[in-house]
């Protein structure tokens, strides 16, 4: 067969597919072939709205899903068996994959950005590629997961077996917040732009530390009714029966189905707290107050929850004086991840100070280079106040006669 009649499709189907299954990776379960990671940014040219050119990797290669390790890169036979790899592994940056690989259908390169092999670099054989097991070891050293880290790692994203999967980005989130729980960390922030689904990603997070049973009672707060009331309904609903709301008024409120729903309440009418359930939900306001007896938090022991995420973080539970951050201090045994589109760093308030470094960042301008968020147009307006100035006066009162009645 003469290699270089074939188009690219066909080096992928008759060498490269079948070079990487025969190294041991599951076609069902490991191996995704144009993968589209981002949706293509939007360009708006008056009235007229188009999308650029989505990013896609010729194949992914995923130790369990959700969990990519490889990237091939393919390319036809008219090129030579290096010539993917720099787009390779710029793509590989984006998705924080590791491992990196280009092949023209003779061979593969391939590129370790972790350091661990004893060349970055090296050319080998079409039936060489190594198996998932060789990439994995190679990636647990990179990590340093013990074997207790490994488990909760390897634990198993949500799938409601619809298709829907997570966006690259919110992959790479919730991998970092794992990572570094597993490894003991026990303050973590996640900075993630307004409209990227951090409900979500706190979502897939508490499921797989529930589900592996690190974390066994969790609180997730919030300062708006209606995050709490949609959260519970919507991402948070595969919790079921385990989940409730630190609320005294039972709610029915509508489902993204049209399906209407009573929540479930774990506050009496004389504002006693059932401490039977696993997964609570709150806002800041319903469990403390300037008042003593206001403090409902405090029905609670100060190591009843082992893991809290904190809705925009960055609003009052940022200020070291302020009546919320008792809240987190109260329970400070607890692992507490914080997400926020905007972290506040001032004199007087800092996220960082309190939870650490971002262990994942998406931000704004990358939501809107990717597509997944629409650009916008900033727009000044003068009112005359701007203009001319305002100097506050004392109106005249008017006095109004006395009239008398009939």
């Amino acid at each position: 067969m003469n290699k270089q009649l074939l188009s690219e499709r066909d080096i992928c189907t008759k060498f490269i597919t079948p070079a990487v299954k025969r190294a041991g990776w599951d076609e069902m379960l490991q191996i995704r072939e144009e993968v589209s990671f981002t949706k293509g940014r939007i360009i708006v040219r008056g009235k007229l709205v188009t999308r650029g050119k989505a990013k896609r990797a010729d194949y992914v290669l995923y130790y369990k899903p959700n969990i990519p390790l490889a990237l091939i890169e393919a390319k036809d036979n008219h090129h030579s068996v290096g010539d993917g790899i720099q787009q390779g592994l710029d793509y590989a940056v984006t998705l924080d994959i590791p491992f990196v690989f280009s092949s023209n259908g003779d061979g593969f390169v391939f590129h370790d950005r972790t350091g661990v092999s004893a060349e970055k670099e090296a050319t080998f054989a079409l039936d060489a590629f190594p198996s998932p097991e060789e990439l994995w070891t190679k990636y647990r050293k990179w990590k340093a997961l013990t074997p207790e880290a490994e488990k909760i790692f390897l634990q198993d994203y949500f799938d409601d077996g619809s298709g829907k999967t997570p966006r690259y980005y919110q992959t790479n989130a919730v991998n970092a917040a794992i990572e570094a729980i597993a490894k003991g960390r026990d303050r973590i922030l996640l900075v993630m732009a307004t409209g990227t689904g951090k409900t979500y990603t706190a979502f897939q997070i508490i499921w797989r530390l529930w589900k592996a049973g690190r974390k066994k009672r969790i609180l997730y707060l919030a300062d708006r009714n209606v995050l709490i009331d949609q959260t519970m309904v919507n991402d948070f609903r595969p919790f079921g029966a385990a989940m409730a709301k630190l609320s005294t008024g039972a709610k029915t409120i509508e489902r993204e189905d049209g399906t209407e729903v009573e929540l479930t309440t774990a506050i009496d009418k004389k504002r006693r707290i059932d401490s039977a359930y696993e997964i609570y939900l709150s806002l800041y306001q319903a469990i403390t107050g300037p008042e003593e007896r206001q403090k409902l938090f405090r029905e609670f022991s100060p190591g009843f929850f082992d893991l809290i995420v904190i809705d925009e973080c960055h609003r009052g539970s940022a200020a070291e004086d302020s009546a919320w951050r008792e809240i987190l201090e109260y329970f400070s045994a607890a692992t507490q991840i914080g997400m926020t589109a905007t972290p506040k760093e001032t004199k007087y308030v800092s996220n960082i100070h309190y939870f650490g470094d971002p262990v994942y960042s998406y931000s704004l301008k990358q939501g809107i280079r990717d597509g997944f968020l629409a650009p916008y147009k900033v727009v000044k307006i003068h009112i005359d106040r701007d203009v001319e100035g305002y100097r506050p006066v004392e109106s005249a009162r008017e006095i109004i006669p006395h009239r008398a009645a009939g």
